[in-house]
C-alpha cells in the first residue's frame, strides 16, 4: 500500500474486526457452557425448551459485542475518510492506536467485570480521536461549500 496513513487504518481495524469475531466466538462458548439459547430451535438441539433462556454471562458478553458495534463501524467509516484527507503519519498512526487499544481495555473490562471506572475510562478515551477524526473531515468538507 502505498498510503501510509491508509495502511495503519487497514491494520488496526483488521485488528478490531477479529476481536469482535473472536468475541462472538467467545460468546458463544459462554451460550453453550451456560446452557442458554436465545432460539427455541437451538434449546431443543442441546436438551430442551429449559435451556431456552437468558443467563447473566452469556448478556454481558453479548452487551460488550454490541458496544463493539456501536464504536467500532463509525470509527471504521471516519478513519477510511481521515486517511484519504493526507494527515500526518504519526499522528493517524497515534489516533489509529490509541482508539485500538482503548477498544480492547474496554473489552477485557466488560467481560471480566473490571471495578469502574476503567469501562467507562476506555470508552472516553477512545472518543477523542474519533471526534478528532471527524472534526478534521468536516473541516475540509467544509472548504468545499
Amino acid at each position: 500500500m502505498e498510503n501510509e496513513v491508509f495502511a495503519s487504518w487497514a491494520f488496526y481495524s483488521t485488528l478490531l474486526i477479529v476481536k469482535m469475531y473472536l468475541l462472538a466466538i467467545m460468546t458463544g462458548q459462554i451460550r453453550l457452557r451456560r446452557k442458554a439459547f436465545a432460539n427455541p430451535e437451538d434449546a431443543l438441539r442441546h436438551g430442551g425448551l429449559q435451556y431456552f433462556r437468558e443467563d447473566p454471562d452469556v448478556e454481558r458478553y453479548r452487551r460488550a459485542h454490541r458496544n463493539d458495534m456501536e464504536n467500532i463501524f463509525p470509527f471504521l467509516f471516519l478513519g477510511a475518510i481521515y486517511s484519504i484527507l493526507d494527515p500526518n503519519p504519526t499522528v493517524a498512526r497515534f489516533h489509529f492506536r490509541i482508539f485500538f487499544l482503548c477498544r480492547l481495555i474496554h473489552t477485557v473490562a466488560y467481560v471480566l467485570a473490571l471495578k469502574a471506572p476503567t469501562r467507562s475510562v476506555a470508552y472516553s478515551i477512545a472518543q477523542i480521536p474519533c471526534f478528532s477524526m471527524a472534526l478534521q473531515i468536516l473541516l475540509s468538507v467544509a472548504s468545499y461549500w
